[in-house]
């Protein structure tokens, strides 16, 4: 995996369909853990426990376990029907076991036509425990893909890794899968290309930051001031726009953002992005699919 550090002040003007000035992308992780692993080691999840008391894996971690299953019983539903009430789509991702095990949450995805990416085999087992074993990462990801066709009856075109954890060789894999694009990288507000051995894959970011999790669960921020910092970084990015296109993209779990008490933060977002002219409700597909035809112009050298 390779890529160029192209400051903003060379890039050329990136143009969104008709005349838009932030590509909005919000992002539903229909995401799946297991009960127990056979490990006496300490099991990471896909992310930080409520309860900070780590078990080892083989013992059951019901108040952790029971808190992100909320989302799949209740807080993925309501945030469906917010979703409808307002006329929005989401862009989800899912873990390919998320298939077998919770299947409904996956169906409603796809009843909607929205767009879902490929997001790992099962929540907690990270590519990075493959960082020097190529193989064993190409067998995950081969497998997520062939569930994922199973049930979707098209291969994926894009993926992003539990937790952002991808390795050195994770784009040269996706690329000789046929991915169109990739979302762990998170260091620009536009897409670019990243070089591998196989040819290009567009880099269309996800967001640790902007993101429910890092926002409400780690830094403690209430329902108002998620709220805000949304629309701050909507503002921001909307201004900017109007001389060059940006990406905005929120990551969304539903056991974080589709609690009671929480919803309301992303009613009164969304409602704000709908003021705004300028703000596409894009998938990452369009946005790749954008961007192979204009790149050439954006940033002046890049190669297919």
């Amino acid at each position: 995996m390779d890529y160029d550090y192209v400051p903003l002040p060379r890039r050329g003007k990136l143009t969104w369909p008709n005349d838009a000035r932030v590509a909005l992308i919000l992002t539903f992780n229909l995401e799946t853990w297991d009960l127990v692993k056979e490990t006496d080691q300490p099991y990471y999840a896909g992310g930080p426990p409520i309860l900070p008391a780590t078990l080892p894996g083989n013992v059951p971690d019901y108040p952790n376990y029971s808190w992100r299953e909320y989302g799949q019983r209740i807080g993925i539903w309501r945030l469906y029907d917010l979703f409808d009430e307002l006329g929005v789509k989401a862009s989800c991702t899912t873990n390919a076991v998320t298939f077998e095990r919770r299947s409904e949450m996956v169906e409603a995805c796809l009843a909607r036509g929205w767009e879902l990416l490929a997001h790992n085999w099962e929540q907690g087992e990270l590519l990075t425990d493959y960082a020097h074993d190529p193989a064993g990462e190409s067998d995950i990801i081969t497998r997520s893909i062939e569930m994922y066709e199973r049930h979707v009856g098209r291969k994926p075109a894009g993926w992003l890794s539990s937790s952002l954890r991808g390795t050195l060789n994770t784009c040269g894999i996706l690329k000789q899968n046929g991915f169109k694009f990739y979302c762990d990288i998170m260091n620009d507000d536009q897409p670019y290309l990243i070089r591998t051995d196989n040819g290009p894959i567009v880099s269309v970011p996800y967001s640790n930051e902007i993101n429910d999790f890092t926002l409400l669960t780690r830094r403690n921020h209430t329902t108002d001031e998620f709220r805000d910092i949304l629309i701050d970084e909507l503002d921001v990015l909307y201004e900017e726009g109007g001389k060059s296109g940006r990406i905005m993209n929120v990551g969304l779990h539903p056991h974080v953002s589709g609690r009671a008490f929480r919803i309301r933060a992303l009613r009164e977002f969304i409602e704000h992005a709908k003021s705004l002219p300028g703000v596409w409700f894009a998938t990452r597909e369009e946005i790749a699919d954008h961007y192979l035809t204009c790149h050439e112009t954006h940033i002046p050298g890049q190669d297919r």
